[in-house]
């Protein structure tokens, strides 16, 4: 990873103790680069923040509607959500509806990170299901759209209708053809691209209320499930949907695995992709918040500010030791 500048720092007392290195871009709705940190041109796997992108051919295709999808639905098919009842009763009775089951997904059973969720599992010495994935949602609007196409049950080849839909899809909002794809941790491909062409498709995102074109459509469409439905999104504790409802709801963030990080903001028509070099969530974490803060939309006294971006540490005992800080650049 070439050239990573500071983001976010640890600060133990009076000592600089870590620091999270990475690049982030801001994006206008032309796609143009209205600021930027580390390398724009650095190539990435978005991971999780890039099912916004996976979910337009749901919609373009006509499967959304065709199978009477709502908010909710949109806002699961983007959701990385922690297992909650509020999640899995919706995308169980997602699946009845389209006439599958638990075992036509193909993300893999995952423990659900929602403490009641689990809790209920251990007791009853229950094994999860792939309904607990955190991915579960994204999955069931791939069935969807697997449905509608009339395609074959393996969804999730890179080969498969459903997957050169993403792909075009992909490749059109970040407006770059992508170098190729690793597997992400529910199986399904993940394209690469970099990190101003993530940038470039948050801001198509971003301006997407002012188009009326098909894909504009879309992206607006998801934009506004995800701002509907935070708590859809993620879950009750996590970033996402803590941060989201600061903002009452004038955008969208979406995080992924290894510390990346999306937002869309339709006032401002900005879009911003941000990556940590080392994968640590909590660098990830403290970067957004700052550059929600930097574009004036988050509140930096708001509670659930402060939880992420100077952010108190403490130990066992409770005594304060440190914050964790963004570095001085994200805020000049």
């Amino acid at each position: 990873m070439s050239t990573p500048v500071p983001l976010a720092e640890i600060w133990r007392g009076e000592f600089l103790e870590s620091v999270h290195l990475g690049h982030a871009v801001i994006c206008n709705g032309a796609g143009e680069i209205v600021d930027a940190w580390g390398n724009p041109d650095e190539i990435v796997l978005p991971r999780s923040s890039s099912k916004m992108l996976q979910g337009i051919p749901l919609i373009t295709s006509g499967a959304a509607d065709a199978a009477g999808l709502g908010t909710e639905h949109l806002a699961l098919a983007c959701a990385s959500h922690q297992g909650a009842a509020i999640h899995t009763d919706r995308v169980s009775r997602w699946l009845d509806d389209l006439g599958f089951s638990d075992d036509d997904m193909r993300c893999g059973p995952q423990m659900p990170d929602d403490v009641p969720a689990k809790t209920d599992l251990i007791k009853t010495d229950a094994s999860p299901c792939q309904i607990h994935n955190n991915c579960s949602g994204k999955h069931a609007g791939f069935l969807t759209l697997t449905k509608h196409l009339k395609a074959g049950p393996e969804y999730i080849d890179p080969l498969h209708p459903v997957q050169k839909a993403c792909l075009d899809a992909f490749e059109e909002v970040t407006q770059l053809i992508s170098p190729g794809f690793g597997i992400d941790g529910c199986s399904a491909p993940n394209f690469a691209s970099s990190l101003h062409g993530i940038a470039r498709a948050m801001g198509f995102f971003s301006s997407a209320h002012t188009r009326s074109d098909r894909v504009s459509t879309a992206a607006a469409r998801l934009t506004e499930a995800m701002a509907l439905h935070p708590e859809l999104v993620a879950g009750e504790t996590r970033a996402c949907t803590e941060l989201m409802r600061a903002m009452g709801g004038r955008t969208a963030i979406k995080t992924g695995a290894e510390a990346f990080y999306v937002a869309i903001l339709p006032e401002q028509q900005l879009g911003i992709a941000l990556k940590i070099a080392d994968g640590t969530t909590r660098g990830a974490e403290c970067a957004i918040a700052a550059l929600l803060v930097r574009v004036g939309v988050l509140d930096a006294n708001h509670p659930a500010t402060l939880k992420r971006m100077n952010a108190p540490i403490t130990n066992w005992r409770g005594t304060l030791t440190g914050y964790i800080r963004p570095a001085a650049s994200l805020l000049a």
